[in-house]
């Protein structure tokens, strides 16, 4: 029996390697596996195999509902300055907010 396949090895596999794969699987989503583009080749092997085709991606080392929320608080703080028109405070919140989603983008793996 040959060895699972994550979806990522797959999505970076040629179009030659997945249509070899396809040929030794007799599954109804394969059939014309010979005329399929990459994607749809790719498709109809991940339905065949049970492979979910989404990339799941966590935070690490972060606590991504503290950071959320604060993001979600300083969201409003910053509508209440557009409508006052603090530029200098505004200017500040909405680095702080830059900031904290580029935390959570580092954090994710």
């Amino acid at each position: 029996m040959a060895r699972t396949l994550a979806f990522e090895e797959l999505k970076h596999m040629t179009v030659v390697e997945l249509r070899q794969i396809a040929s030794g699987m007799p599954h109804d989503t394969l059939k014309g596996h010979t005329q399929m583009n990459k994607e749809h080749l790719l498709k109809a092997i991940c339905d065949a195999l049970k492979i979910d085709m989404h990339a799941h991606h966590e935070v690490v080392g972060v606590n991504k509902a503290d950071i959320k929320a604060q993001i979600r608080q300083m969201k409003k703080q910053r509508e209440q300055l557009i409508e006052t028109g603090d530029r200098d405070d505004l200017h500040m919140i909405r680095r702080r907010i830059h900031h904290l989603k580029r935390e959570l983008h580092k954090a994710t793996v």
